[in-house]
């Protein structure tokens, strides 16, 4: 409870420890750092920051719904699906503005404040400024349902398309009510996004086997009509779940 305020309120904390973790201190700094700069309704607030020589303890907002359970508990949830992509969009929308990837954008990352009927984006662990280099850390980031295909394929530059791609797959799953991309490996997870969205050739996306982890011998799959995959979307939708397909592989289609 937070003893200062004039009303007492819930704050969530984040624990961090430093001994565990082998990038602890810098990951937690940086969290910390970008954290400061992200002040919009749809992200996450950050009230305080607390440590000792073991722990960081990041205090946060404190919002007891995330976007997967709420769609797991409420049946009716396609009646206000858009309202809570636009809420994604314009969090994720602000944090580019600002120079900042996201790079772990999933259902339970999203948090619901139910008394502002508002969706925020939380947990920016692996957010990274601009022009960071990603280093060994590429293959780790992003919950494997929602990677961009250009990660899973190993590269190590990226832009803000990954957390597109992210965006769209999370939309289509508010719309079916599943996963769009539920591989239980890397390898998995891209043959189900090339039997949908075609597998990439040289000709639709340039310099794609340069790539550390594409593969000449990957299945020949031709790319699928959306309104397919989301048969209960409407037009407009699916107009804007293929303005989220913006990732490398997609932007030469």
């Amino acid at each position: 409870m937070d003893q200062t305020a004039t009303t007492p309120h819930l704050n969530a904390i984040k624990k961090i420890r430093l001994e565990h973790e082998d990038e602890g201190v810098p990951s937690a700094i940086r969290e910390i750092s970008l954290l400061k700069e992200m002040q919009h309704s749809n992200i996450v607030r950050r009230h305080d920051v607390q440590h000792n020589d073991k722990c960081v303890y990041l205090v946060f907002e404190h919002l007891d719904l995330d976007l997967k359970k709420h769609m797991d508990s409420n049946p009716d949830f396609k009646n206000h699906r858009i309202v809570k992509i636009r809420n994604v969009l314009r969090g994720i929308a602000y944090c580019h503005s600002h120079r900042v990837l996201h790079r772990d954008l999933k259902p339970q990352n999203l948090l619901i404040d139910r008394r502002a009927n508002l969706l925020k984006l939380a947990d920016f662990g692996s957010a990274r400024a601009f022009g960071i280099p990603v280093r060994t850390l590429t293959h780790e980031v992003m919950t494997l349902w929602y990677r961009a295909p250009e990660i899973l394929l190993g590269a190590r530059h990226y832009s803000t398309s990954v957390d597109v791609w992210s965006v769209g797959c999370i939309f289509a799953e508010m719309v079916n009510q599943e996963p769009l991309f539920p591989g239980d490996s890397e390898i998995d997870e891209l043959h189900r996004i090339f039997s949908i969205l075609g597998t990439p050739n040289e000709e639709t996306w340039p310099a794609v086997a340069s790539l550390l982890d594409y593969r000449s011998t990957f299945p020949k799959w031709p790319s699928v009509d959306l309104a397919t995959v989301v048969p209960t979307l409407e037009p407009a939708g699916i107009d804007l779940l293929s303005s989220t397909r913006s990732s490398a592989f997609c932007q030469c289609h």
